[in-house]
């Protein structure tokens, strides 16, 4: 039944609460009903909420059920979906009634349709409904009832049109107490030749009876936005609409307007709607979508005015792809560049003492993604503690020079005093102070010593006073380098919201962010950008809104090519160091006694998040079936026991990588999700666990391996580890200055290691050229795809990148938004 696709919001207050009064039992309800519905992800619900739930039997009027199916409506719950669990738990009555109850919701399938329509001709505006028997119509022209006889049937004919006849029109569908309007309808009068044919023609020959009034417009997107297109036609009779994209129709697709929700490049194309009636039939204009941020980093740019017509369209319209922005240069045009461009993003959720976050995880994802398209070398971490983020932001500077352009983003608790912006670790005490937080300020200064020529901050946390810390933090002077920007996700003493989503949350400032952070602009311009949209968000209006700060003289933007040849050595000992933190095991196979074969292979979520899974290669024809789990794990790293050696990346707890399956369906993989890679102080050490079982026995066999693959990913840092103390200019920090090789850093210290793990590093100290050798460098904007070969080797030519698919959910769209939905970055 096409009501039960509706959402469980759909249902009347009344019938809720007779179905929670049925669920508000020990033995086979709300509880049971919660467990199930967990096996859907989205639907799935915290320890937190469940607590909260049970404890409404504390309230006189609370009841635990009705707590549960309110979350499940705002997480838009299907009823077919509801109606499934009910009867995996077996309640009968509550099958009965949620059946009965959905064949009594009234759900309107065609609504009228705005007309335009000469003097003396026949229009007919159209409501039809399904629901109960039994359904009456009453139609309104603005606040007045129509009391004649088509004022209480699904048309309502207005023959012969008149001038009293203009107006908007709406429909109102009654069952008993229920009713349900129609959408508004517009009806109008055109001037035209032979109008006063009356209603013996249904449709007057001097007119078309047809016409498009707005046409679908080409747009680009990221991938998981929502792409929306819209084409409305004037029409007597009523038009109906058929989309096509790239000249296939879409069946499904029978209203004025098309929305596509999370899109991936599988629909980027060409977009065109029929419009047809029973006497005519046009077609609209081709409107054509890009999908994903461009990737422009050779080409040449120059500033457009912003004033000009171009640029008003880009502000105001559907996003305007990058590459229709580009135009020939005057010769006097300055074009910038950057020596290298590294990211440093960090994302704190998982507090000891304080609010547990959700957005990070996501915001921290888009941006990684985003950032290495435009060549960025990022380094993503989750969850560190406060000597993980000092050693971090240390290794971060190693990789800053003359010229580079250096990003640091942090998405998690914050506070701000006396001017100073702090970032808070996940171990920070209850009532923390700044000598438990890491200051923005002070890395600012570190970073001026290097001289970069582009210092980007963006902070996405809470920026109200912290009265537990008195102290007065005096950072060194600054420079004037006039090369400064930050940007605050909100303003001084005020709080960062994240709203909640189904499987994952997205943070306010992010969400805006990514539609305009690979624009040719310059960086403060693009946030400005960023500011006025969510300026515009009703749900954000008056609660938080985006601070700029800047010193920055000249037009720099994200997406400036990156110039090596004047540092070329310089640029290859960069890439060395910053691909050290993100070396990935080999693949390899495990061979059992048994004759079992299986594959293991990893890949990376995060610079401190991989994934491993497992897959059999090869079995005996005696062995019916078998399966591979790993266990035992350093205590260092952070395994979800219950999540891992799961059948999907979905169930294993991962919701971001590229592929959601990494193997073909018919070699099933077994998938386990480490975090905290950056703890690891030894290799990481596991046991590849093989069960199987031989024909005509029921007993099961195990047999046990232990695997080591050395420190991948962010482990060989040793981030747990103090770094030297910092003295000013005459640090003992590394240095790339004057195109030299780097010489203390655990980047270097672990290049051996590296070189003895993969065979495949070049040895810069000793050859002459770096050049030479830069084939041999990991790609920064090679995708974190998983080892598929036996034996592959760690750095073979650059792949090139594939775009993770963007999260679900995440176009801000303001009506969906709730502010019950919204939890803020703040703690005290």
């Amino acid at each position: 039944m096409e009501k039960m696709k509706m959402s469980v919001g759909g249902l009347s207050g009344e019938a809720l609460n007779k179905l929670s009064k049925m669920l508000d039992n020990p033995t086979c309800g709300w509880k049971q009903l919660a467990s199930v519905v967990a096996e859907q992800p989205q639907f799935r619900c915290s320890e937190k909420e469940l607590t909260c739930c049970s404890l409404q039997v504390l309230n006189p009027a609370g009841s635990p059920a009705r707590t549960l199916l309110a979350w499940l409506a705002d997480r838009s719950c299907p009823l077919d979906f509801l109606l499934h669990c009910l009867r995996k738990i077996d309640h009968q009555e509550a099958v009965q009634f949620l059946t009965a109850s959905a064949s009594e919701l009234i759900q309107i399938a065609v609504h009228p349709q705005s007309q335009q329509a000469p003097l003396g001709s026949r229009v007919v505006l159209t409501c039809r409904a399904s629901g109960p028997p039994g359904l009456s119509y009453q139609w309104f022209r603005g606040k007045e009832e129509i009391v004649d006889e088509t004022g209480t049937s699904p048309e309502l004919v207005l023959c012969p049109l008149s001038p009293t006849h203009q107006g908007h029109y709406i429909c109102r569908i009654n069952h008993g107490e229920k009713c349900l309007f129609s959408q508004w309808a517009h009806v109008g009068l055109v001037h035209a030749a032979g109008s006063g044919e009356g209603c013996g023609s249904l449709f007057p020959g001097s007119v078309s009876g047809l016409r498009v009034i707005k046409q679908p417009q080409s747009q680009s997107a990221s991938e998981g936005d929502t792409v929306i297109l819209r084409c409305k036609a004037e029409a007597n009779p009523p038009a109906q609409y058929e989309w096509y994209h790239n000249k296939v129709p879409l069946p499904q697709e029978k209203t004025y307007l098309l929305e596509i929700q999370s899109v991936t490049t599988e629909h980027r194309g060409e977009y065109r709607c029929k419009v047809f009636n029973l006497y005519h039939e046009v077609w609209s204009d081709t409107a054509a979508v890009t999908i994903g941020p461009c990737l422009v980093t050779d080409a040449p740019w120059v500033e457009v005015d912003r004033g000009s017509e171009t640029q008003e369209v880009n502000r105001t319209g559907a996003g305007i792809h990058p590459m229709q922005q580009m135009v020939n240069p005057p010769s006097a045009a300055k074009k910038f560049y950057a020596t290298d461009k590294v990211a440093l993003l960090i994302g704190n959720m998982n507090y000891h003492h304080h609010r547990q976050l959700c957005a990070p995880i996501s915001d921290v994802h888009e941006l990684t993604n985003l950032l290495r398209q435009m060549d960025f070398k990022v380094v993503s971490l989750l969850d560190l503690n406060c000597q993980e983020m000092h050693s971090a932001v240390t290794e971060f500077l190693l990789l800053l020079d003359k010229g580079v352009y250096g990003l640091l983003y942090f998405a998690g608790h914050g506070y701000e005093n006396y001017g100073n912006s702090f970032m808070v670790p996940i171990d920070a005490p209850l009532s923390y102070t700044s000598k438990h937080c890491v200051c923005v300020q002070n890395i600012l200064t570190r970073m001026q010593e290097k001289e970069t020529e582009l210092n980007v901050f963006l902070l996405d946390m809470c920026r109200k006073r912290n009265p537990n810390d008195g102290d007065i933090v005096q950072p060194s002077p600054l420079k004037v380098t006039a090369n400064i920007v930050f940007g605050y996700a909100t303003c001084v003493d005020a709080e960062a919201f994240e709203v909640k989503r189904e499987d994952v949350s997205n943070g306010i400032f992010i969400n805006f962010l990514k539609r305009r952070v690979c624009e040719d602009e310059k960086v403060t311009v693009m946030l400005d950008r960023v500011g006025e949209e969510m300026g515009r968000c009703a749900i954000t209006r008056g609660r938080q809104a985006l601070e700029l700060r800047s010193n920055l003289s000249e037009r720099r933007s994200l997406i400036d090519p990156i110039q090596t040849s004047e540092c070329s050595a310089s640029y290859s000992a960069r890439n060395l160091q910053w691909a050290v933190a993100h070396v990935l095991p080999e693949s390899r196979s495990v061979q059992f006694d048994c004759g079992v074969k299986v594959q293991l292979g990893f890949a990376a979520e995060f610079s401190n998040v991989m994934v491993i899974y497992t897959r059999i290669l090869e079995k005996p024809k005696e062995i019916v079936s078998c399966s591979a789990q790993l266990t035992d794990f350093p205590v260092e790293v952070d395994v979800d026991l219950k999540r891992s050696n799961q059948e999907t990346l979905l169930e294993a707890g991962c919701l971001l990588l590229i592929k959601e399956e990494l193997s073909s369906p018919d070699v099933p993989s077994l998938y386990t999700r480490i975090r905290s890679l950056q703890r690891l102080r030894m290799e990481l050490t596991f046991t590849v666990c093989l069960q199987y079982t031989y024909v005509n026995m029921d007993e099961e066999v195990e047999e046990r391996l232990s695997v080591t693959v050395g420190k991948p990913l962010v482990a060989k840092l040793n981030l747990h580890e103090p770094r030297p103390s910092q003295n000013s200019s005459s640090s003992s920090y590394s240095s790339l200055n004057s195109c030299n090789y780097p010489g203390s850093s655990s980047f270097v210290e672990d290049f051996a290691s590296v070189g003895s793990a993969a065979n495949a590093w070049p040895d810069y100290a000793q050859t002459g050229s770096a050049d030479s050798n830069a084939d041999f460098l990991t790609s920064s904007r090679s995708a974190n795809v998983p080892e598929e070969t036996d034996s592959p080797e760690i750095f073979s030519a650059p792949n090139p990148l594939v775009a993770s698919k963007s999260l679900p959910f995440s176009h801000i769209n303001d009506e969906n938004y709730k502010f019950s939905d919204m939890c803020n970055f703040h703690s005290f």
